[in-house]
């Protein structure tokens, strides 16, 4: 790792580090403009200009002792009164440059929301907008400087922002049905989405202490937030907590089976050396980390066990089952770019995206191979682009337009943006996650824009989110915004003039729509190297260095003549 990486990662901690505190109880008087009784205590905030600021309200029983690995359990009624200052710990996950929630303390001890309204705007029944973070289910944290609310709630006053944290990687999303007494924990799979539930179970009960309605709730999220508000309007537990869905760059095909997170098991075990829940149970938070941290290249994401998450999950949106839900969902047009950065550059990148393709290619029968090898005729660019282009189809804008299109058959309403504004980042185009600054009004938070935030398209975007978390249409004055459906499949471009388009990309939507069945997705736990790229590589590298080695003894010999 080069010198300036280091000093760079440092000067993030740091910055992490001096936003840490740990709320206390408060014994004596406090500023009853910042206090709101919840069922669990009185919570004291703080005031950023016109915007009351409550950070880290505990949201669930801390999910230690006898409680890891289970389902969250509901707050305790409590009569005491306690400081909201500071965020609540991020859940535990391995440190990485983009997670900038990652540098912040983490602990077993993580669910904890943030909430902030508005001083100025005296409506005692506003929208609520309760937010996911992203991370790849295994990284991420509400305390990440991106996800602060009060610039989101300055420009809407009218509106109540929560943001949620949640168990992620080995303690949120871990099937342990394969350890021995694993069967005393058959929710592991899918702590993390409990969890979120569990928030909103929350909010419903204490949100209207902060002006908000609790029946004119949207979550929202991007990327494993996404997925997570895709899943949420098909969970039974989750009816009634909310009204509206916006995905961002996720949806629910962002999910494993069974199969494949059982690899994540045995890798836990082997690294543990458990052989045993007594055993897992057992170590302590700084051995889990270590363990986290050894396991850092493999996360699962929520499983599709049948039980909480059905085994199609596109059949609830199919059968009508989300209909009462409005949705917004999108993606971006350069999606997978966003990988350049976490895989170290674009070199690494070009080798790794053809072994994940070649991969993925061997699970496709012949006749759907053929349907591949016709929508990349139709890509632009190089054989590297046009790959990347192939998973920005089958992984997010195509399962997408799917969950979109199966919404709409059914009368639910639902609108589609498909995102082009670049990133100023090389190589990284109009990446994955490179509207959340837009969204959340914080335009100097450059970690994916490389540049700060165009304004007008920042005023433009936020607008529409929050009009669509008022009224469910996401319109604003100069832009009809129209409904998606089946026929038309009307769509928001979202550059620097945002613009309506019938049914983008329809050739390759047409020819690659078909591989949704097969469920590819970011697993890479079990990829096989002999394809014929490395293969290819290979015979390439030991043909240049025997070139090169042959060109050495040849110097060799004409120094000594």
């Amino acid at each position: 790792m080069s010198t300036e990486n280091n000093r760079h990662k440092i000067s993030i901690k740091e910055m992490m580090s001096a936003r840490y505190g740990e709320n206390q109880r408060l014994s004596g008087g406090c500023d009853p403009a910042l206090a709101v009784r919840c069922v669990n205590g009185t919570f004291v905030g703080k005031t950023e200009e016109d915007v009351s600021v409550f950070l880290g309200i505990p949201f669930a029983q801390p999910p230690v002792g006898e409680l890891r690995w289970k389902r969250p359990l509901p707050v305790q009624p409590d009569g005491g009164v306690y400081e909201a200052y500071f965020n609540g710990r991020s859940p535990i996950q391995t440190e990485w440059a983009t997670e900038r929630a990652s540098y912040y303390p983490q602990g077993e001890d993580c669910l904890y929301l943030n909430i902030w309204c508005s001083r100025v705007c005296t409506d005692p029944k506003k929208p609520v907008m309760v937010f996911f973070h992203g991370g790849s289910y295994g990284w991420g944290g509400t305390a990440d400087p991106l996800y602060d609310g009060k610039n989101f709630v300055s420009s809407h006053p009218d509106i109540v922002l929560v943001t949620v944290g949640y168990r992620t990687g080995l303690m949120g999303f871990v099937d342990l049905s394969y350890v021995k007494g694993g069967e005393d924990f058959p929710d592991a799979p899918n702590l993390g989405i409990l969890d979120q539930i569990e928030a909103l179970r929350w909010v419903k009960q204490n949100i209207d202490g902060f002006s908000g309605d609790p029946d004119n709730v949207t979550i929202f999220g991007e990327s494993a937030g996404g997925g997570s508000v895709s899943l949420l309007p098909i969970i039974d537990e989750a009816k009634g907590l909310f009204r509206r869905v916006i995905a961002e760059s996720g949806s629910v095909s962002l999910t494993f089976s069974k199969k494949e997170c059982a690899d994540y098991t045995r890798r836990l075990l082997k690294e543990s050396g458990c052989r045993s829940m007594d055993e897992l149970m057992a170590l302590s938070e700084d051995e889990l980390k270590k363990v986290n941290e050894a396991l850092n290249s493999y996360n699962n994401f929520p499983q599709r066990d049948g039980r909480l998450i059905p085994l199609d999950p596109y059949a609830p949106y199919l059968d009508g089952t989300t209909v009462d839900v409005d949705m917004l969902i999108g993606t971006n047009a350069n999606e997978s770019n966003y990988w350049i950065g976490e895989v170290g550059g674009i070199v690494p990148f070009r080798f790794s995206i053809p072994v994940k393709f070649e991969n993925d290619m061997r699970l496709l029968s012949p006749s759907d191979r053929k349907r591949v090898k016709k929508a990349m005729s139709y890509m632009k660019g190089q054989e590297i682009w046009r790959m990347t282009e192939f998973y920005n189809e089958v992984m997010f804008r195509l399962p997408a337009v799917r969950q979109a299109e199966s919404h709409a058959k059914n009368g639910g309403r639902v609108y589609m943006y498909y995102w082009t504004q670049p990133s100023a980042i090389r190589y990284c185009g109009a990446c994955h996650a490179v509207e959340l600054s837009y969204v959340f009004q914080n335009p100097k938070e450059t970690i994916y824009t490389g540049e700060p935030a165009d304004p007008g398209l920042t005023e433009t975007v936020g607008n529409m989110w929050a009009n669509f978390a008022r009224t469910g249409d996401p319109s604003v004055p100069d832009f009809d915004w129209i409904a998606y459906d089946e026929k038309r499949r009307t769509t928001a471009i979202i550059g620097r003039t945002p613009q309506i388009k019938c049914d983008p990309l329809k050739t390759q939507r047409e020819l690659l729509s078909p591989l949704l069945r097969y469920m590819i997705n970011a697993s890479y736990a079990s990829l096989d190297y002999n394809v014929p790229f490395v293969r290819k590589t290979l015979a390439i590298a030991l043909g240049a260095a025997a070139s090169f080695a042959a060109i050495g003894v040849l110097l060799f010999k004409a120094s000594k003549n």
